[in-house]
């Protein structure tokens, strides 16, 4: 990668993030890089993230719209975003900068709601848009469609409408599938339905997703990316639609897809190597 101007994102509330920035900054100097802290400008040719997936999470919309490539430190948790560990920072930066890359476009996702005669502005998620019922016991009961076509109506405890990148966060513990993020799709995941026949349905990108809710049930929320944005009422709806830009995710290089997800899920197993003595192709 040709990189002039880097930006910096940093975790806040921890003094780890502020140490390695400075170390960060150092580094890039000696390259003659520039680089900015804490802010997004339209001419940046590479965002770092210092933090946990939920800081990357936070700059997501902004580095899609932009178009900026984007790697991810963890100093957080399980980290499936951000899946460059503090020890290999400047080891990835530097194979990063020396060679070809391979940077994933993951398909993100945009939600608003009606109410009324009120229509929100668009909310961006680069994992999932959630339909929660708060501490209520009553269940929820959710109409969806696709397009125009009637799905079914979930009666639940909520809705995760996921990306493939979010198919391992909520959706994972709602029982929703895993998928690849290099696919294009969304998924429509109930969580814990009254019924067992309620299960989780992959969809293409294309689709248009509608959802409202039947009954006056208290404290429901829908949640953008792990925040809070819309208090949902009986008859709103949620209009739910794949984002025309996707996020430019900078991938490991020393790191393949399944090696993170068995370290990050604890799949048992160390890694093997295809058997020999398949047949040849012809």
């Amino acid at each position: 990668m040709n990189v002039k101007k880097a930006g910096i994102i940093l975790k806040r509330g921890s003094d780890a993030p502020k140490r390695i920035c400075r170390e960060l900054v150092e580094w890039f100097s000696a390259r003659s890089i520039e680089t900015v802290i804490d802010t997004i400008p339209s001419n940046l040719d590479i965002l770092v993230i210092l933090g946990g997936d939920g800081t990357l999470l936070h700059v997501a919309e902004k580095a899609s719209r932009l178009e900026i490539p984007v790697v991810g430190v963890n100093l957080g948790g399980l980290g499936f975003l951000t899946e460059v560990v503090v020890d290999e920072c400047f080891e990835v930066l530097e194979t990063i900068l020396a060679g070809p890359v391979a940077i994933e476009n993951r398909m993100m996702i945009k939600a608003r709601l009606f109410s009324g005669k009120e229509t929100s502005e668009w909310f961006y998620a680069l994992n999932d848009v959630v339909i929660s019922k708060g501490t209520v016991d009553r269940l929820v009961r959710l109409s969806v469609w696709a397009d125009k076509e009637y799905i079914t109506t979930y009666r639940a405890d909520g809705i995760v409408f996921s990306t493939p990148t979010g198919s391992t966060a909520y959706n994972l513990s709602a029982g929703g599938p895993i998928v690849v993020p290099s696919l294009s799709s969304i998924l429509v995941t109930p969580i814990c339905p009254f019924m067992l026949e309620s299960r989780p349905v992959l969809l293409p990108p294309h689709v248009d997703l509608t959802t409202t809710m039947a009954g006056s049930v208290e404290d429901v929320k829908v949640i953008v990316d792990g925040r809070s944005v819309w208090d949902m009422k009986e008859n709103d709806l949620l209009e739910v639609q794949a984002a025309k830009k996707p996020l430019r995710l900078i991938c490991s290089p020393q790191k393949g897809y399944f090696e993170i997800l068995r370290n990050k899920l604890n799949w048992g197993g160390r890694t093997t190597s295809l058997p020999s003595g398949r047949p040849q192709e012809d």
